[in-house]
């Protein structure tokens, strides 16, 4: 089951936010602790689950704790993932989304709300890229929630969402080019 959109915005109106070039190095800091096994991380996790990322969303299916939202772009590391990771974190595919690399946009915006006010898991496939959904993700989760993502070559972050943890991540979203008052209306209207 796919999201309908009867009305079709060209990709430039979709286009909330673009990561500009002078805030990349600061994304590559993880935002929280970093842990390996699925397991382990899943006895700090006491609330909805957000995961982003292939890998990290293949882990937790194997743990047997479906993620409550899951963003998958059959991508790890910019190459495909191999054919067990894609069969099974695409297996129940709810939504799809349009998100450009380096980009945040407003399909993606909105399939996570969509995502997040489901009472079953969900799983949103990304054309394009996830990654940069973890920040609007962090934003959007209720208080208590984790959210959790992949870092290269080192495993798997978990922030624990909290007040401080939106206030820093908006902060930073403010930073990007484009329009974050849009983001914030999105991300408040649900």
């Amino acid at each position: 089951m796919t999201r309908d959109d009867s009305s079709e915005a060209s990709e430039t109106d979709d286009q909330l936010l673009i990561l500009p070039d002078d805030l990349r190095h600061e994304l590559k800091e993880p935002l929280g602790p970093i842990e390996t096994d699925a397991d382990v991380l899943l006895e700090a996790i006491d609330g909805p689950l957000i995961t982003v990322g292939d890998v990290v969303t293949y882990h937790f299916l194997q743990a047997g704790r479906p993620p409550d939202v899951a963003l998958v772009d059959e991508r790890t590391k910019r190459s495909a993932v191999d054919e067990e990771i894609r069969e099974t974190v695409t297996e129940s595919t709810h939504i799809e989304a349009v998100n450009p690399p380096a980009e945040i946009s407003e399909d993606v915006v909105r399939a996570l709300n969509e995502g997040l006010a489901r009472g079953e898991p969900t799983t949103i496939l990304v054309e394009g890229e996830e990654d940069l959904v973890v920040l609007p993700a962090i934003v959007a989760a209720p208080e208590g929630a984790s959210v959790v993502y992949g870092q290269p070559d080192e495993g798997m972050v978990h922030v624990a969402v909290t007040d401080d943890h939106r206030a820093e991540i908006r902060a930073l979203l403010d930073r990007f080019e484009g329009d974050a008052d849009r983001l914030w209306e999105l991300l408040e209207r649900d």
